[in-house]
């Protein structure tokens, strides 16, 4: 089964432009490929959907031990013919930048991954040996297995790729042209998300029709035997929880969803932009991250549905939210052109832009006191990615860096998690609580009817 991890020396190198390029030329060989996001990264594994129709999972090993990355991996691959796994950052960039842990090196030691390295030969020629060398060498295994060049004309290909090979013992195994009408918009928080591209497929098929690989090359260097099938072991329905999914909410990981349907949780996915009012027959809310501030005219203009979230979460509906989420809750929440628009005012902060990010990376979140998915004193790693902030971030929690910056944040009760810091659900106790808290809720309010 070919099985491979993407990195690249550096951030803007093209590894997803590369990974959507190489996902397309597998599925169209046949080999019905699967794709995985090193790191917290949503939209990336959007990019991956776009491609093949199915889920993309992230693998952490911030969020999740090596063994729950492990078994993750199985689970998402179980069924296909190929895993292409896309890096984050540089290859050893790391938990806060001065490690190895949660790089995509991390990744593909705890997994056994052939790594390709994505170089773009942008104004150097031998000098990239030298630093293909430098990433060889700085650990051991580097796991470094392939060259592919990103940006690359046929001439030059032809001029370095036998050069590379012979400095660096590691084969060149193809390039991608530059290809300016396959480029994808960014803004604040990285790429443009898939749906919102409206010629993303035209684009990603240009890509994968542009590659040029040496396929009998590839496959012989990242074949490899696929890990155990894990069976999962899934409770029967016992409540529905509504999930918010639209333009302005779309930051959710895959893996959430599944481990709370692992425990017996239906999602009932619905719009806070266009539906006028929460899902019937819901134990629970889920409102996650995304760009809520890009859409607040549209969001504070859909009156009913702030009104039924406002009062539901009020009455005790069992909420979440995170990021984006926790912003709708607030009072109002500043538009990029300065506008403030009315939210749904559950929770008493004013949303506001900084211009930068705030709080940025991964952190160690410890709860002050016991509510619906924490224990007083349990911590948990979360991540922050976002430029805006809140004029209220609450107490509930104590956050705190690698390097020792600390804060406080976060509202908490018996029925409510809300606050920047991004949770993740797979491995931990928190789809379990939630879904017992959505079926309480649930069956009362059935009792009551």
């Amino acid at each position: 089964m070919i099985q491979f991890l993407v990195a690249a020396p550096a951030s803007g190198s093209g590894k997803t432009t590369l990974t959507c390029a190489l996902l397309t030329a597998l599925k169209q060989r046949g080999f019905d490929p699967c794709a995985f996001k090193c790191g917290p990264d949503y939209i990336d594994p959007m990019f991956h959907r776009a491609v093949l129709g199915v889920a993309s999972h992230n693998l952490d090993l911030y969020f999740s031990s090596p063994d729950t990355v492990r078994r993750l991996y199985a689970e998402g691959l179980a069924g296909h013919g190929a895993a292409v796994c896309e890096g984050a950052m540089g290859f050893y960039d790391g938990l806060g930048g001065v490690s190895t842990t949660a790089s995509a090196w991390h990744t593909a030691e705890v997994l056994d991954l052939p790594v390709l390295l994505v170089v773009q030969p942008k104004g150097a020629s031998l000098t990239l040996a030298a630093q293909i060398n430098g990433l060889k060498n700085f650990r051991s295994p580097s796991h470094l297995a392939g060259i592919l060049l990103n940006g690359c004309s046929p001439s030059l290909y032809a001029l370095l790729a036998p050069m590379l090979e012979r400095e660096t013992g590691v084969p060149v195994l193809g390039y991608l042209p530059r290809l300016p009408e396959g480029v994808v918009e960014s803004r604040h928080l990285g790429l443009k998300t898939a749906a919102e591209i409206p010629d993303l497929q035209q684009k990603i098929c240009r890509l994968g029709q542009a590659l040029v690989v040496d396929w009998q090359r590839l496959e012989d260097i990242t074949s490899r035997p696929a890990p155990a099938a894990v069976s999962r072991q899934t409770l029967p329905v016992r409540c529905r929880i509504g999930v918010a999914q639209d333009e302005a909410f779309c930051f959710t990981y895959a893996e959430t969803l599944e481990a709370l349907e692992q425990q017996g949780v239906q999602p009932v996915f619905f719009s806070p932009l266009r539906d006028k009012a929460l899902p019937e027959n819901i134990g629970g809310l889920y409102l996650p991250g995304g760009y809520p501030e890009l859409y607040a005219s549209a969001l504070s203009g859909n009156l009913s549905m702030r009104e039924s979230v406002r009062c539901r979460v009020q009455a005790g509906l069992p909420t979440v939210a995170e990021c984006g989420g926790f912003l709708y809750l607030g009072q109002s929440l500043e538009d990029p052109e300065g506008v403030c628009h009315p939210m749904a005012a559950v929770l008493p902060g004013q949303g506001f832009r900084v211009g930068r990010l705030v709080r940025f990376g991964y952190a160690g979140l410890t709860a002050r006191g016991d509510s619906m998915l924490f224990r007083a004193g349990e911590t948990l790693p979360v991540h922050e990615f976002h430029h805006w902030d809140s004029t209220a971030n609450g107490t509930a929690f104590s956050a705190a860096k690698a390097n020792g910056k600390s804060w406080q944040c976060g509202y908490a009760n018996e029925h409510l998690y809300a606050g920047f810091p991004h949770l993740y659900w797979a491995g931990t106790a928190l789809p379990r609580r939630f879904a017992e808290a959505a079926q309480q809720y649930q069956k009362q309010e059935e009792d009551h009817t």
